[in-house]
């Protein structure tokens, strides 16, 4: 494993290289984000997400959201989005906002169980974005073993998964140290929350309730 800092701009070339190197070679990185850090892999390598479910202990059953470098990528990835959706990532994104939606059906790819649906996030990271420009979407987890608390830093993150992973982003202490908050909105009639993280079930609302729509938390996600 390579351990890249990331807070000097002068220094970023080589990581932001070396990361998106091993990112096309199927192999996991660190990188930090807006909330936590994240364990990433090509969205697109079944292969590799396999190794990020493995590498955290997690199954099919659980499968990781998507980050992506622009908001307008939702549009590749999902279908069905609804408006009261368009102004909560309008409002939020980049954020620590994520939301669930049914995922366009010519993807090739496997996240795992999704059944049918994607999640997906455009974190407030310089860093995290610039490696998405360079990426793509990349499929991405909390950087922590599951069950375990979520790394805020670069050295719970490779205290927990250096084993696993080939580039370490070192951006220094998380900006947050909560999850983002997950939405859904795979079903019409019952928009929800996930779970609630660094956006507050009152945020949401007050983009959501003008539109129509009144958001429910049943809190009952794991860490992301």
């Amino acid at each position: 494993m390579k351990r890249f800092p990331v807070t000097d701009p002068a220094a970023r070339e080589e990581a932001l290289e070396a990361a998106t190197l091993a990112v096309r070679r199927g192999e996991l990185v660190v990188l930090p984000t807006d909330t936590v850090y994240g364990i990433g892999a090509d969205a697109f390598d079944p292969a590799a997400v396999r190794r990020l479910l493995a590498a955290k202990g997690r199954g099919r059953e659980m499968p990781p959201p998507v980050l992506i470098g622009a908001a307008s990528t939702i549009d590749a990835l999902a279908i069905r989005i609804p408006e009261w959706v368009r102004a909560l990532t309008a409002e939020f994104w980049p954020g620590a906002l994520t939301v669930v939606l049914h995922q366009q059906q010519s993807l090739q790819w496997d996240l795992g169980d999704t059944r049918g649906t994607v999640a997906v996030r455009m974190p407030d990271d310089e860093v995290a974005l610039a490696l998405l420009e360079r990426t793509g979407p990349l499929a991405v987890s909390s950087a922590n073993l599951t069950g375990h608390p979520a790394a805020t830093d670069a050295d719970a993150a490779e205290e927990m998964l250096g084993s696993e992973i080939t580039v370490l982003l070192d951006g220094g202490p998380s900006a947050g140290s909560e999850p983002s908050t997950i939405v859904a909105a795979t079903d019409p009639d019952a928009p929800r929350v996930l779970r609630l993280g660094a956006l507050s079930l009152e945020q949401l609302n007050a983009v959501t309730v003008p539109l129509g729509v009144t958001l429910v938390a049943d809190d009952a996600g794991d860490e992301g």
